[in-house]
């Protein structure tokens, strides 16, 4: 029997289930099993538990067929738990490194009914914030256990059921289960404490609860809010059925209740302003009718004057005591953003004359034709949107796109395609009036977006390394604005993905109200429908021959390195290829195409290809890539030619930038950690070995399938409207 079953439900939670099972899978102990509930889940979800399933056989999967909610979820993971402990963790929360091994001690030593453990809330912008153990239990509370009536003050505590490890016979000795409906945590936690024997609390941070941007049901506006009732009146329900001696938690509950409505009414994050009075109103009939015989003392303060409020039911004395303070909060915040604010604004007084002139554009009627492009900070025609622009000239003619592009790199720019600069009057004028806007980046922070526009992230790459809000996490985050980050996210209408992965890491990296639209890269269409004659084409413009072996060489940029150069000698490489190979090195955009490719003894089989306006021609021409952590082997695998993956760096590179896939675990094809064994690899020919040929077909199917020559048609007909048959909106 395992010691602990981890019950671990999922819905929606894509983008952090995997951090999640990592963070119970990795620990240090023996004993543990994992039972995941889809809980028929819309998203990635259900896949990721199959894929830890298939690996480990600690986990174990539950498909429901039809959405049931947290509670539900969690009863049928219970029914399959064999653990003598079970323990519910939420799929987009995870557990302290380490801490199990404190919890299995504590299990073994005091074979409590309930553990409760202790917590920190993680926030999205990487702050955290303390529960409220110390303030319950000044002291350390020690290893004994004890029943509630003896230590009422744990009713306090967080009302979850993440936060507590529950004996499974215990729990199935009283019929605990998980009611429906929301707020389901009330009416499983208060019961299983008020039957407890023996309740023990371990004073170790074990749990981080994660405080999500989006998607949280605290962060959603609605009426089912109002389920907290039914939620609290079961707990009453089962009071009163208890006997006469526990009546002295009536107190402690009741104050806990009232708490607890009080907080979901809030500031107007859950119930809508029109449903706000009867929401009052249903906590005054609560609070008259659970109201203990012996009295309540009132709290001290700004609480006490709450609940005699609530006691009276004077709802506009209420609402207006929230407006007051409300305002307060808005008059301090103003202040603090204001001193933050004044760097700042001292930097853009040169740009006052422009803005000023934009904000007088925007004032003008939207133009319902106009698509704006940009790509790369207006580096000039590429990726994703250049994709989408020559699918939308076909597809929907009644669209005018334009391209924001620099000065310096106008000349880049292909015959035809209309164009602004950025940086002057009409640069700002298009981005004022135009009624889309595609970027492969965010376009700057003083782009507003207007009703009735479509902003539209296509994003530049499968992400390796760490990226948005993710990033907070390690060394080269620090410097990173992130509030300005999260104010252009949520401009965005639409994020392009290419694959599952690629869904599940920006929901979490930049977590908005924005649209997925998981459909291939539309830049990867002409690798998929590239014919032989093109690339003959191509490669002859290159001046590389049909017999020759070409090798593409994609180094990464590293900003936590200003000025690095990874251990790569190209000519001791040329030795190794041979006479017939020949060896392209592309800079990162970062670097901004300068000379990356050192003299060598064979110029005529070295050459920097930084500066070629398409890196699609470049993977085209190529027999084989080479790369460290760039997205470009994701890319390139739409080919399904061989992919060397050269990790020099790797240990360091993932502790200080952080990654999100294993590049050594799960590669695209042959590896080597070191400029030697790079050499061995293309002097053997181990990099078409067939063990490299099936991590490139794993690679494939993983990250390709949706890259099949139609994901730019697929985005212009969502974004702009564009019905198979071709017609377009009369507008």
């Amino acid at each position: 029997m395992a010691l602990i079953s981890f019950v671990v439900p999922a819905y929606r939670v894509q983008g952090y289930l995997r951090e999640c099972l990592d963070s119970i899978l990795g620990q240090p102990v023996a004993g543990i099993e994992v039972i995941g509930v889809d809980d028929c889940s819309p998203d990635s979800s259900g896949e990721i538990l199959a894929e830890y399933a298939a690996r480990d056989q600690r986990v174990r999967t539950i498909a429901l067929p039809a959405n049931g909610g947290l509670g539900p979820a969690r009863n049928a993971g219970l029914e399959q738990a064999g653990g003598e402990y079970v323990w519910f963790v939420d799929g987009d929360d995870w557990l302290a490194p380490e801490c199990l091994v404190e919890v299995a001690e504590r299990l073994r030593a005091t074979t409590p009914d309930v553990l409760v453990v202790d917590h920190v809330r993680a926030w999205w912008n990487g702050d955290s914030t303390q529960s409220g153990m110390r303030e319950v239990f000044p002291s350390s509370p020690g290893s004994a256990t004890f029943r509630l009536r003896e230590r009422p003050e744990l009713i306090r505590l967080l009302h979850t059921a993440w936060n507590k490890v529950l004996r499974r016979d215990f729990l199935l000795e009283h019929g605990l289960r998980f009611a429906p409906g929301w707020y389901e945590d009330v009416s499983f936690t208060y019961p299983l404490l008020l039957r407890a024997q023996r309740i023990g609390v371990l004073d170790r941070v074990c749990v981080n609860y994660r405080q999500r941007r989006a998607g949280a049901i605290t962060r959603t506006r609605g009426n089912r809010h109002f389920e907290v009732f039914g939620q609290w009146h079961r707990v009453f329900a089962l009071l009163d059925e208890v006997d006469a001696g526990e009546d002295d938690l009536r107190p402690a509950l009741f104050e806990r209740m009232i708490w607890h409505y009080l907080a979901v009414l809030g500031t107007g994050e859950r119930i809508p302003a029109d449903l706000r009075p009867a929401f009052f109103v249903r906590i005054a009939a609560d609070h008259a009718r659970w109201r203990p015989a012996q009295g309540q003392p009132v709290p001290p303060g700004v609480e006490g004057l709450k609940h005699r409020l609530v006691a009276t039911g004077r709802w506009r004395t209420y609402n207006a005591l929230r407006g007051a303070a409300r305002i307060r909060g808005i008059a301090a915040h103003t202040t603090r953003r204001a001193r933050r604010g004044a760097v700042p604004l001292l930097r853009r007084v040169r740009d006052a004359g422009l803005r000023e002139y934009y904000r007088a554009e925007l004032l003008r009627p939207v133009d319902p034709r106009l698509a704006v492009y940009a790509a790369y900070w207006y580096r000039g025609y590429a990726c994703n949107p250049a994709a989408i622009y020559e699918a939308a000239r076909r597809l929907a003619p009644h669209v005018r796109g334009v391209w924001i592009v620099r000065r310096d790199r106008v000349d880049s720019l292909p015959a035809g395609v209309d164009y602004v600069v950025s940086g002057t009057p009409a640069g700002y004028r298009a981005l004022a009036q135009a009624r889309w806007l595609v970027n492969n980046v965010n376009f700057p922070n003083f782009v507003r977006k207007r009703p009735g526009t479509v902003h539209v992230q296509t994003h530049h790459g499968t992400p390796v390394k760490v990226m948005g809000l993710d990033q907070q996490r390690y060394p080269v985050g620090a410097l990173m604005d992130f509030a300005g980050l999260l104010h252009r996210v949520d401009r965005w209408d639409y994020s392009i993905t290419s694959n599952s992965f690629s869904t599940q890491m920006w929901e979490r990296a930049y977590p908005a109200a924005y649209t997925t639209l998981e459909v291939g890269y539309p830049r990867n269409d002409r690798l998929a429908t590239a014919t032989t004659e093109e690339v003959l084409r191509i490669r002859a413009e290159l001046g590389l021959g049909v017999g020759e072996q070409v090798v593409l060489y994609v180094p990464t940029h590293r900003e936590h390195l200003p000025g690095y150069r990874p251990p790569f000698d190209p000519d001791r490489f040329l030795a190794a290829l041979g006479p017939a190979g020949r060896l392209l090195v592309r800079s990162h955009y970062f670097d901004d195409r300068a000379g990356t490719a050192p003299d060598s003894a064979y110029p005529d089989r070295l050459r920097d290809v930084s500066d070629h306006a398409r890196v699609e021609d470049l993977y085209l021409a190529a027999d084989v890539l080479v790369t460290d952590y760039s997205s470009a082997m994701f890319d390139y695998a739409v080919l399904d030619r061989p992919i060397v993956v050269y990790a020099p760096d790797w240990a360091a590179y993932r502790l200080t930038r952080g990654v999100y896939l294993d590049v050594l675990a799960d590669p695209p094809g042959a590896v080597a950690t070191d400029f030697a064994g790079l050499l061995d690899l293309f002097r053997s020919g181990a990099l078409r070995a067939p063990s490299a040929e099936a991590a490139r077909r794993r690679f494939r199917d993983r990250f390709c399938r949706l890259d099949d020559g139609h994901a730019a048609e697929r985005v212009v007909r969502r974004i702009f409207g564009v019905d198979a048959a071709g017609a377009s909106p009369a507008s």
